[in-house]
């Protein structure tokens, strides 16, 4: 049956809404919408080429990748919170001891020797002793720079099997979240839409992606992270910049974060494309 015209109205504020609740809501819908996106887009880079109160001085945010191959020294972390802006933030990427596997190259940056039992408790989330003390040291490598954004990246050997869907599950449904903190996750390993929604739906993550190569899932979310359209020494150009701050929701705070080779000037010319759009 067609609903009528005051139905249609009412389901979209809900059918006890007084016109009170409604123009407040409208009222709150618009100033969304009239906000700057300097305000909404947080441009910045993963990991930090220059001193500290050289980069704090261009960027609102940095994603630390020293934590996914050798953890700091949780001091080192705290200096590092000290020295930047209050309203600074640190990401991370969580330690490769919970998405990567032994074999990975990327343990060759891994200054602690593994014997050959706990190599093979290594990665893909599953439910071993290593990839708890894994989530323990990124846990306290977040706390020590008041991060509120964990970052799993996962290789493309981490496919969407049922074994690894299950070790997904048991891991984030045990790991301990602080309030406020929210988890990313990057998929490499060919995952369907529909599943990797259901998940993020289901484990409250922020699908992850590169907008030149995938779309994202969680769309009200969006964690982008700029690998370079042709590898890592690719360079953008100012329409695909253009194209990028398209793609960015307008009443929500999105977080884009450069990895190429001119990762600095490329975030450097993105936040000026976007001071220029609001000041037109």
């Amino acid at each position: 049956m067609k609903r009528s015209s005051t139905s249609s109205k009412f389901s979209k504020y809900g059918s006890g809404a007084s016109s009170t609740d409604r123009c407040a809501r409208r009222r709150q819908s618009v100033e969304s919408r009239m906000k700057p996106k300097t305000q909404l887009v947080k441009v910045g880079c993963c990991g930090i080429r220059t001193a500290m109160i050289d980069y704090v001085q261009h960027f609102r945010v940095v994603e630390v990748q020293q934590t996914f191959y050798q953890p700091p020294q949780i001091p080192t972390l705290e200096r590092w919170r000290k020295q930047a802006p209050h309203d600074f933030e640190f990401t991370l990427k969580a330690w490769q001891l919970i998405t990567h596997e032994a074999r990975s190259p990327t343990y060759r940056r891994l200054k602690r020797k593994l014997s050959e039992a706990e190599q093979t408790q290594c990665g893909s989330f599953r439910p071993t002793a290593m990839v708890r003390e894994g989530w323990e040291v990124t846990l306290a490598c977040a706390r020590a720079l008041a991060a509120r954004r964990i970052l799993f990246q996962c290789p493309a050997s981490f496919t969407p099997t049922r074994e690894h869907v299950a070790d997904m599950r048991w891991f984030f449904a045990s790991a301990v979240r602080d309030e406020g903190m929210q988890f990313l996750w990057e998929p490499r390993g060919g995952w369907a839409d529909d599943l990797v929604r259901t998940l993020c739906r289901e484990l409250d993550l922020v699908h992850v992606v590169d907008p030149f190569s995938a779309r994202t899932q969680t769309p009200d979310r969006c964690y982008f992270r700029l690998h370079g359209r042709k590898g890592w020494r690719y360079v953008y150009e100012t329409v695909e910049l253009e194209e990028l701050l398209a793609m960015l929701p307008g009443d929500s705070t999105s977080y884009v974060l450069f990895n190429n080779v001119r990762m600095r000037e490329d975030a450097m010319r993105f936040q000026e494309l976007i001071r220029q759009g609001d000041e037109v």
